[in-house]
């Protein structure tokens, strides 16, 4: 395809649409009349052979088309706002950058306060996007870092792409308040019978306390899966349920929550919290500076680098 013969500016309009689903909420984000993002749609149209929007009602939602394209053109968009943003000579004290970070809601928890603190400081100009942490982006986590700056994930569901290591942390079991080993303690056997919340549940991701539970022969019996870590004790309290946890994070949960952290009766294995990114911004000064930025927080939040 000959990109010379095409209008750029039509994937600022592509991304927006698909975004909102409405040309008149797209036209106010590209800064463009609802008559010129409607032409620009009718072109879209055309260029595609799709809709690309189908009215359905007093609404509009995506085709097929559109929902494979959307991850795409957000990409793209990200790529080319990169490439025309880069500075001969970086300063972070006079950008104006946006970085993303892909991260669960236990990154953002630990690390968040103090990245967005710390780029006050030292680029009040930048601005911090976090974005959730999904297994799309995971499993596709090369194509994915082409259009997000950082991916914040622990060892064990990537390789093959630079990392660095940033926080160590440890695994707990998370029961009810009122369950009967909160007082004793879990063993091997219930972990194999209790029912389990789990946490990013699928076959091609393995944790070391995944590892090993197979080891064990701990098959979980999986009752609820969820993306989001701060979801787990609501839905343990008050049930039989049983969950592993981050240390880091089951240290604040609040006292009146109803739930206990006990260590797992296995060695579970610590969770080393690492950094990953894209083989092309290896050296790129802005990448480079981030990754300094949050290693630098990660350091000063847990008060020690890993081992």
């Amino acid at each position: 395809m000959n990109l010379a013969s095409l209008d750029l500016n039509l994937l600022v309009t592509l991304d927006a649409l698909l975004e909102h689903r409405s040309v008149s909420r797209a036209a106010d984000q590209v800064g463009l009349s609802q008559p010129a993002v409607s032409a620009q749609l009718a072109r879209l149209r055309r260029h595609f052979g799709d809709d690309l929007l189908a009215r359905h009602g007093n609404q509009y939602r995506l085709t097929p088309l559109a929902v494979q394209l959307r991850g795409r053109v957000r990409t793209a968009v990200n790529g080319v706002e990169r490439v025309f943003a880069a500075e001969p000579d970086f300063d972070p004290a006079t950008t104006s950058r946006e970085f993303s970070l892909a991260m669960s809601d236990y990154g953002v928890a630990v690390l968040g306060v103090a990245l967005a603190a710390a780029l006050t400081q030292e680029a009040p100009g930048a601005r911090v996007r976090f974005v959730a942490n999904t297994p799309a982006i995971v499993d596709n986590a090369r194509q994915s870092l082409t259009g997000i700056d950082l991916l914040v994930l622990p060892h064990g569901f990537l390789d093959g792409l630079p990392h660095q290591d940033l926080h160590r942390d440890d695994w707990v079991c998370l029961i009810d308040a009122g369950h009967p080993a909160a007082e004793t303690g879990l063993t091997v056997e219930q972990l194999r019978t209790m029912p389990w919340v789990a946490t990013y549940h699928g076959p091609t991701a393995s944790t070391p306390a995944a590892l090993q539970m197979r080891i064990l022969g701990i098959e979980p019996h999986v009752q609820v899966v969820t993306e989001n870590f701060l979801t787990v004790p609501g839905l343990v309290a008050g049930t039989d349920r049983v969950a592993l946890l981050q240390r880091r994070l089951a240290d604040r949960i609040p006292a009146d929550a109803n739930v206990r952290a006990l260590p797992c009766p296995f060695e579970a294995g610590p969770l080393v919290e690492a950094v990953w990114w894209h083989p092309m911004y290896e050296h790129d000064p802005e990448h480079r500076y981030l990754r300094e930025l949050l290693a630098r927080v990660a350091a000063g939040v847990t008060g020690h680098p890993p081992r």
